[in-house]
């Protein structure tokens, strides 16, 4: 018995410590189940978390405002709108534990990493109805970032309700 509980701590122990080096690079959605996205057709955008680096978050809200649009909605700078919607974004550096260490101090190497996330919202309720992730590694050089930008924005709203039904 005593063998038996050592054996399943020791995989407990060995699960949580491989589970604290995963890094999951992707995109995901959760959508309101009640939400009529057939109906929604005006959205006004409010200052969320936004990156520091301007051109940054100018390419983010370009590439928002290109997918709401594909979409069937239009932007309201004033007024009521269906919904509002918002978005933070944040860069960090990630460092890759499972590569020897290199470099006089022995460093291990880094690659910057972006995480973009798209919130849309009732305007009175303030309810979730549609929140994106995307967590990516990026290349820093210009055309790269923007590149990476369009391409994980079109992947979030390619499940947003009304393009998956038209598809």
């Amino acid at each position: 018995m005593t063998k038996l509980l050592m054996a399943g701590l020791f995989v407990i122990a060995a699960a949580q410590a491989g589970a604290g080096e995963l890094r999951i690079y992707n995109v995901t959605t959760k959508v309101a189940k009640h939400a009529d996205f057939s109906k929604l057709k005006t959205y006004t955008l409010v200052t969320g978390w936004p990156s520091i680096d301007v051109e940054f978050h100018d390419q983010v809200i370009a590439a928002i405002e290109r997918e709401l649009a594909a979409a069937g909605l239009a932007k309201r700078t004033s007024g009521p709108s269906d919904v509002t919607v918002t978005y933070a974004a944040v860069r960090r550096t990630d460092v890759d534990l499972k590569a020897k260490g290199r470099g006089p101090a022995g460093e291990r190497p880094t690659y910057p990493v972006a995480s973009i996330t798209v919130r849309m919202r009732h305007p009175i309720t303030n309810q979730d109805l549609f929140l994106a992730r995307a967590v990516t590694p990026i290349d820093l050089s210009p055309g790269a970032i923007e590149a990476t930008i369009n391409d994980r924005i079109a992947k979030m709203f390619a499940r947003y309700p009304t393009r998956r039904s038209n598809h």
